[in-house]
């Protein structure tokens, strides 16, 4: 069913409205400089699943650090410009341009960007799920990485749950907690320096 901003029915009989919903979640991080959350991260692909954890800290403009905790050491981080990845069981970094990354991450900072759902998405379907929206978005362009985008939105409009349906037919999902607004952040979070011994490869001047 597309719709861009309306009220969905649900079997209940009773009506979410998701331009209500949306506009919540657009404001919330709208106006909000920099986020802290707690992430359990899950990727699916061909039967093949793995799961991880960490923190993330997210700061406007674009600057993201995904710090994980299982497995320990990993990291994805950037700057605004550049995206540093570094991977303890390959004990390899790269660096790519942010724009040009098709890693899945890269688009969730969207949290902290200029959130325009009818800018981005033809079509919206919702349901009610676990005392909050459960919204599924459908990009305009179907050149991205992703086909995808479905996200729990509470009550407060937070983001509790976050999937990513990749063009691999892949699914990325977060779930957050311990959602923080505008922490004070430091510049050095959003700095990477490879570990000493680790392979470093530079992506960003590939043509």
């Amino acid at each position: 069913m597309a719709c861009g901003f309306c009220s969905v029915s649900l079997l209940s009989g009773a009506e979410i409205d998701v331009s209500r919903t949306l506009k919540g979640v657009e404001d919330r991080y709208n106006r909000t400089q920099s986020l802290q959350l707690a992430f359990t991260e899950s990727y699916q692909q061909q039967g093949r699943a793995r799961v991880e954890k960490g923190d993330l800290f997210l700061r406007k403009p674009g600057r993201m650090r995904w710090q994980y905790t299982a497995p320990a050491g990993k990291l994805f981080v950037s700057d605004g410009k550049f995206i540093y990845s570094y991977t303890p069981q390959d004990n390899r970094a790269e660096k790519m341009k942010l724009k040009e990354t098709e890693d899945m991450r890269a688009p969730l900072a969207f949290l902290l960007g200029r959130l325009d759902f009818k800018k981005d998405f033809r079509e919206f379907r919702a349901r009610a799920q676990d005392g909050g929206v459960f919204i599924t978005a459908i990009p305009k362009s179907d050149k991205l990485p992703y086909t995808e985008v479905s996200f729990l939105a509470a009550p407060d409009f937070s983001i509790r749950r976050l999937e990513v349906k990749g063009q691999d037919n892949s699914i990325l999902r977060f779930t957050f907690e311990k959602e923080a607004k505008d922490p004070a952040l430091q510049d050095a979070l959003f700095r990477f320096n490879p570990p000493p011994g680790a392979e470093y490869v530079d992506s960003s001047n590939q043509p």
